[in-house]
C-alpha cells in the first residue's frame, strides 16, 4: 500500500520500544502499563493509553500481526486523512476499545458482587476469592459457578494491545474504501474491503457475544476490538459524509 507514513512509523517504533522494554524488566512492566480493572489495585490511571502500547510476550505472533496491520492500513489512511486526523482517529479508536472492554467487565463482576453480598459474605471475602479464588460453596445458593469465573476474570485479566486502535483503522477504511479488492495470505482472491474486514469483525462479534473464539486465542478481548471499530466506524462516516477534506486539519 506503498511507503510508511512518519506518524504511523513513530507509533510502530514505540510499540516495539514497549515491547522490547517489557521483555527486559519482566512482569512489573505488565504490571504497571497493562489495562486493569479500575477495582483492581494494579489500576493506573495511564493505563487507559499506555495498553495501546503494550502485546503479549509470550505471542510474539500478537504484535507482528498488529504492527503489519498498522502499517498496510495505517499509512493509507494517514495518506488520506492528515497527521491529526489519523492520530484522533486511531487513540479515539483505542480509547473506544477501553470503554467497551470496562462497560463488558463491569457487568461480569457485578453479579458476582451482588450475590456474596446477599448471601452475607464481608467486603474480604470479595478480595479473598478475587486475590485467590477461594470462596465458600454456601455462594453457589446464590450464584452459577460460570458466573464467578467471569467476575474473577474481569478483575483480574489485564487488557493489552493495540488490535483496538487497529481495528477502529480498519473500520475507517471500509467506510472510505468499501469496494477495494484486498488480497489475504493462502487465498489468491481479490475479496473487496467490505466484505473481507466486515467478514472479519463478524467473527469477532461473534466470539464476543458466544464466548467461543473464532479469530485469536482464547484471552483475547473481543468487546475491545468490537469497541475501537464502531468508534473508528461512527468517526469516519461523520467525516465523510460532512465532506471533511474540504476543511482539512494539517
Amino acid at each position: 500500500m506503498g511507503r510508511i507514513t512518519e506518524t504511523v512509523k513513530v507509533i510502530l517504533i514505540a510499540n516495539i520500544l514497549f515491547y522490547v522494554g517489557s521483555l527486559s524488566i519482566g512482569e512489573d512492566a505488565y504490571s504497571l502499563f497493562s489495562m486493569f480493572f479500575p477495582l483492581n489495585e494494579k489500576f493506573h490511571f495511564w493505563q487507559i493509553v499506555t495498553h495501546m502500547f503494550m502485546h503479549d510476550p509470550s505471542m510474539i505472533f500478537h504484535i507482528l500481526f498488529n504492527m503489519f496491520m498498522l502499517y498496510m492500513f495505517g499509512s493509507q489512511m494517514e495518506s488520506y486523512l492528515g497527521r491529526n486526523r489519523f492520530l484522533f482517529l486511531y487513540f479515539s479508536a483505542g480509547l473506544g476499545a477501553v470503554g467497551l472492554h470496562l462497560v463488558i467487565n463491569y457487568l461480569n463482576y457485578l453479579p458476582g458482587y451482588n450475590a456474596f453480598m446477599e448471601a452475607g459474605f464481608t467486603a474480604s471475602d470479595v478480595k479473598n476469592f478475587l486475590t485467590n479464588g477461594v470462596y465458600n460453596s454456601r455462594l453457589l445458593d446464590y450464584i452459577d459457578s460460570n458466573s464467578l469465573v467471569k467476575m474473577f476474570n474481569s478483575y483480574n485479566s489485564p487488557m493489552l494491545g493495540a488490535s483496538g486502535a487497529i481495528f477502529g483503522l480498519l473500520a475507517a477504511f471500509t467506510v472510505l474504501y468499501p469496494n477495494l479488492p484486498l488480497m489475504i495470505m493462502f487465498i489468491p482472491i481479490p475479496i473487496k474491503a467490505k466484505y473481507l474486514i466486515g467478514g472479519y469483525f463478524a467473527l469477532n462479534l461473534i466470539s464476543a457475544v458466544s464466548g467461543v473464539s473464532l479469530a485469536g486465542p482464547s484471552n483475547t478481548a473481543y468487546w475491545a476490538h468490537i469497541g475501537g471499530a464502531a468508534v473508528g466506524f461512527i468517526i469516519m462516516y461523520y467525516w465523510k459524509k460532512n465532506s471533511f477534506n474540504d476543511h482539512r486539519w494539517n
